[in-house]
């Protein structure tokens, strides 16, 4: 499960890419709210879908070719989200190096899960008004430095200039609509399916700190982009590419593997009622 296949992520890169023109596209050839709407709710989960990209390139598990990934890592997934791939590589490993321990450098992102049903409703109305994402790109332009966030840049101008050649310079308020509105709480929401559900986040063993989500087919064109829910196989062995995670997790559950631990949410509606404490209410949420 290991072997790197170059034909499969680039089917995974083109797919990601082919939904993001394809976002534009329904909005701006049958123009409507619902259209627009819908090619924003696309657009988010493609953002995701980009940093997860990123991710895989920054383990070095996507093409056989480590140059290859640090291209399509650094340039074709990483420019349009702001991510720098040998930064997030540095800060990335120490999260896979520390994970079940207090140095565990993204644990402050789920350290207080499960949390009340009230606590868990103000956090996605933050997301979902805008007030986290403006927060996140405010500090993103306070830090900006020519020098080093130009492809940013340069993705956006490209995008603008694309966009207002088919005659819709309107449409890239979408790409920002999604980034601000709804981004946020999608990568909220893959946080706490990854590690706030999990079992004893002190442990070492994965099936206690880390969670996987077996998600149907249309949250993962929305909300889990490139098999990202299988975080549990991927902590296992992240050298893993994600093409292959799905059938890891097939073969770990033939065998056993998870039957002693309940660290399988099945469904975003799942990891939501997981993450409220189990003495509040549940939140309903539609599978």
């Amino acid at each position: 499960m290991r072997e790197k296949s170059n034909l499969k992520a680039g089917i995974t890169l083109a797919w990601n890419w082919a939904l993001i023109a394809a976002a534009f596209a329904i909005a701006i050839i049958w123009t409507n709210p619902l259209t627009i709407l819908l090619g924003i709710l696309i657009l988010s989960g493609r953002q995701l879908g980009l940093g997860i990209i990123n991710h895989d390139c920054a383990h070095h598990a996507f093409f056989k070719s480590k140059a290859a990934d640090d291209f399509v890592g650094e340039w074709l997934a990483g420019a349009p989200m702001n991510i720098s791939l040998a930064a997030y590589r540095a800060y990335h490993l120490k999260h896979h190096k520390y994970a079940g321990t207090p140095n565990d450098p993204d644990i402050g992102f789920v350290k207080n899960y499960p949390v009340p049903r009230e606590s868990l409703v103000r956090k996605f109305k933050r997301d979902l008004t805008g007030q986290t994402g403006i927060r996140d790109t405010l500090f993103k332009i306070r830090k900006f430095k020519l020098s080093r966030n130009w492809k940013w840049l340069a993705f956006h101008v490209a995008l603008l200039g694309a966009l207002t050649a088919v005659g819709a310079p309107w449409a890239y308020l979408m790409w920002w609509a999604a980034e601000l509105f709804i981004y946020p709480a999608i990568v909220r929401l893959r946080q706490i399916g990854e590690h706030g559900t999990a079992i004893d986040r002190t442990q070492l063993d994965a099936r206690l700190n880390t969670g996987t989500t077996v998600a149907p087919f249309w949250q993962r064109i929305f909300i889990a982009p490139n098999n990202v829910n299988y975080h549990l196989e991927h902590h296992l062995l992240a050298s893993i590419p994600p093409y292959n995670l799905g059938r890891m997790h097939r073969i770990l559950k033939e065998r056993g593997f998870y039957a002693e631990t309940d660290c399988i949410s099945h469904g975003y509606g799942d990891v939501i009622r997981r993450a409220i404490r189990r003495d509040e209410p549940a939140m309903v949420a539609a599978e």
